[in-house]
């Protein structure tokens, strides 16, 4: 096979470039006094384009569902039989108090309704980016600072994972791994205490801590080395010394860091490769789809923690098509029990190897949607609904309150569109407590944190 030059630095660009960040690792941040004991994993399944929290959690009182369908008839006439009221999955949240609404799951989701009746799941509602409490009228005046770029994709997305709009640098899961790290960390701990499976976004990116990127559950490899064939043995061989740069001793800074970048990946990428090799792995069925491919090989990962010496780690994993502006009736769906479907299998696999406990996982996503529909679609909206799960987690409740089925309500920006009840800080606050980081670690990978009622989301047993 013939090698050009365009082809080979076209194809360099896909090698984890793990931990590197060109020079700015290791005593680029003095690390913080977070309780590390133990082993405990964050799981951050990302649903890009928009999760219509409408159709996610859905009104089961019945004159709540009569408003639902009066809103969303266009929709539902072609959903049929799958959203009428007597095939919806009616939740009793172990929080409910009399006189409360009672809310349901899509029948797509059988699996997430399991898991919330025994306890390892629960459900936020009105969830979204903030700087400040927002109410109707505040937002309607423009007396209070809103998240820049409201109902974008890229800069919603940006919000969600690091508190401002893209090209943001830091997300609070990279500085909730920084605050973790020891100064004494090892290669292999600074390396794989923050994996992800899903190129691109500023989530797993900190100070110290740098995102490695896995695919297929192995990590990342040059698209140029593994199209070599066994015929083309030597070249490979000559081609990796030159990346690990065995016969480099030039003394150009940016030559050199680059150089110890490559030689760090590939040899990161061969530790966890031989990690992995060893190891029998989960045996728990997970579906043959994308967010089920990647949840597997959060499983396997997780099952090899003490080959990678690791004792925190934080996954980003993420599937796409959310962005149902038209024929959503039909995509949806499918989408939804996707998602059911790679969460159940994944609570398995954790029971399976004895994590339960100490996994958590959580949705997110770059906003809800509107219940005004535009026929066969919905529109970008705000707030949204999350899912967590795990051993952890205080399960079988319902935190906060969804917003009326009806336009206009207090917490209405437009067309249905909710003003988050909950800050994405307030979301994220118990999930980094339960990870070991403290009041001013929170903070600090959190920085509207302050604005906000702290204890609001206690997602966790105290």
């Amino acid at each position: 096979m013939p090698v050009r030059r365009r082809d080979f630095l076209k194809q360099l660009s896909a090698l984890s470039l793990t931990g590197t960040q060109f020079g700015l690792g290791g005593s680029a941040l003095s690390a913080m006094a977070a309780d590390s004991s133990g082993y405990k994993a964050l799981v951050c399944v990302f649903l890009f384009g928009g999760l219509d929290n409408h159709d996610f959690l859905i009104p089961y009182d019945q004159e709540d569902y009569r408003q639902f369908e009066r809103q969303r008839q266009t929709l539902l006439r072609i959903q049929g039989q799958t959203r009428a009221r007597e095939s919806l999955l009616p939740l009793t949240p172990s929080n409910a108090r009399p006189g409360d609404k009672v809310w349901a799951l899509p029948p797509e989701m059988p699996n997430l309704k399991t898991l919330f009746d025994a306890g390892d799941a629960s459900l936020v509602a009105n969830v979204g980016p903030l700087i400040e409490p927002v109410t109707r009228q505040s937002f309607l005046d423009q007396s209070v600072r809103l998240p820049p770029r409201l109902f974008s994709h890229n800069d919603q997305q940006a919000t969600w994972q690091a508190s401002a709009p893209e090209g943001a640098q830091f997300g609070w899961g990279g500085l909730f791994a920084d605050a973790v790290l020891s100064e004494s960390a090892s290669a292999n701990a600074l390396a794989f205490s923050t994996i992800s499976s899903v190129g691109g976004g500023p989530f797993l990116t900190g100070r110290r801590a740098f995102p490695y990127l896995v695919s297929g559950g192995r990590a990342a490899d040059i698209f140029l080395l593994s199209d070599l064939d066994e015929e083309q043995a030597d070249f490979r061989s000559l081609l990796e010394r030159h990346l690990r740069g065995d016969n480099f001793s030039g003394s150009h800074l940016i030559r050199r860091d680059m150089q110890n970048a490559f030689r760090n990946a590939l040899e990161t990428n061969s530790a966890y490769n031989v990690a992995q090799a060893g190891a029998p792995g989960v045996t728990t069925e997970f579906p043959a789809s994308e967010l089920g491919g990647q949840l597997k090989g959060v499983a396997d990962a997780i099952a090899i923690k003490d080959r990678l010496g690791v004792s925190r780690q934080i996954f980003f994993v993420g599937m796409g098509g959310f962005d149902t502006h038209d024929n959503q009736a039909n995509s949806l769906p499918r989408l939804l029990s996707g998602i059911d479907g790679a969460l159940g299998a994944f609570n398995a696999a954790m029971r399976e190897i004895g994590m339960h406990q100490n996994v958590t996982l959580f949705t997110a996503s770059d906003f809800g949607r509107t219940l005004a529909v535009n026929g066969d679609g919905t529109d970008h909206g705000w707030g949204g609904h999350h899912i967590v799960t795990g051993g952890a987690v205080t399960g079988g409740e319902l935190f906060g309150t969804p917003t009326p089925p009806v336009l206009d309500h207090d917490l209405d920006a437009g067309g249905g569109r909710i003003i988050p009840a909950y800050s994405v800080e307030q979301f994220a606050a118990p999930l980094g407590s339960w990870f070991g980081l403290n009041n001013g670690e929170l903070n600090n990978a959190l920085p509207s944190l302050g604005n906000f009622d702290q204890a609001a989301l206690n997602v966790f047993a105290s």
